[in-house]
């Protein structure tokens, strides 16, 4: 029977534990699980991880074969020098279909201009006519597991999209870019900008005032990656002068944001409070025993985090 340490709080242990051993159970896998203190180190044979999760020293942890997260975002574990096991991120189909349906819903939010009809101020019967999708440009930023399912959907929808990712990709429909030398080029074709990118050293304030700059006027951006990536008074600065015409933001630099930050009041802002992507109990639990039963028979885990790419 093999051990699984849930380095989660108590209320995700809750939500986590039957599902994940019943899963194992369908796959022929007898398991028992416990939080932080319930087995003996050298005991665990894996690690389910959440952040806030009380372990913060991996290395007691001599026969784990893996640490599997049961978010998709790493950033705040993959710098832990303690942590020598595998490290695998959540790619599930439930975080697949969440952010997909997440974009193209704001995306044609945006395309359609529906926020002016929501709102119906002035109170006049004003008629807007959009130009069809095929005469919309999106880029999308991030072409991993998520980024390129969106891509992929909005293409299907008939956008002229454009992807731009670190490493090269081929996408069918998707004018694919790569590399921090086409970067100006992706911003300067999204007329609707969507990031989903991860947080790394490489990310982090990515889309400062000079590359805001380098979209074309009267954009609207999307952000469903992490915060870190859009330097807040740049992005306030760009709606002011209406250079970005409106901005959805699901991600913050701080969460939740803080009550007084200037997103809440902003006119140009929608806040959407980390929900794009959610993790699904099910769907996430059905893949946490997917990788174990891998692990188990000698197969190669799967969504194993690059540590020198920090995703």
């Amino acid at each position: 029977m093999i051990k699984l340490l849930f380095n989660v709080s108590p209320a995700l242990f809750q939500d986590y534990r039957e599902p994940i051993l019943t899963a194992l159970q369908r796959r022929n896998i007898a398991a028992t699980a416990a939080l932080p203190g319930g087995f003996a180190p050298d005991e665990v044979d894996y690690i389910i991880h959440a952040t806030g999760g009380p372990v913060i020293d991996f290395s007691v942890f001599t026969k784990a074969g893996a640490v599997l997260s049961l978010w998709a975002g790493v950033e705040k574990i993959v710098g832990n020098a303690t942590l020598t096991q595998p490290l695998c991120r959540m790619v599930d189909d439930g975080l697949r279909r969440g952010m997909v349906e997440w974009v193209v819903g704001h995306v044609l939010r945006a395309h359609l201009g529906m926020d002016r009809y929501v709102c119906q101020k002035p109170l006049a019967w004003t008629q807007h006519v959009p130009p069809l999708a095929t005469e919309r440009s999106v880029s999308v930023l991030g072409l991993g597991e998520l980024g390129a399912a969106a891509a992929t959907a909005l293409a299907g929808l008939g956008f002229r999209v454009t992807g731009w990712s670190r490493g090269a990709r081929e996408i069918p429909g998707v004018n694919c870019l790569a590399g921090s030398e086409r970067l100006p080029e992706a911003l300067a074709a999204a007329e609707i900008l969507v990031s989903i990118l991860p947080e790394t050293p490489q990310t982090i304030d990515l889309l400062n005032a000079e590359r805001l700059a380098l979209l074309p006027e009267g954009c609207c951006i999307l952000n469903a990656g992490r915060g870190s990536l859009i330097v807040d008074d740049a992005l306030v600065a760009a709606l002011d002068s209406g250079h970005v015409q409106q901005a959805t933001l699901d991600v913050f630099r701080t969460e939740p944001l803080p009550p007084g930050h200037k997103f809440w009041s902003h006119p140009g802002v929608t806040i959407s409070p980390h929900v794009a992507a959610a993790t699904r109990v099910s769907s996430a639990s059905d893949n946490i025993a997917e990788n174990i039963a891998r692990a188990e028979s000698g197969a190669p885990l799967r969504h194993v985090v690059d540590r020198t790419l920090s995703y």
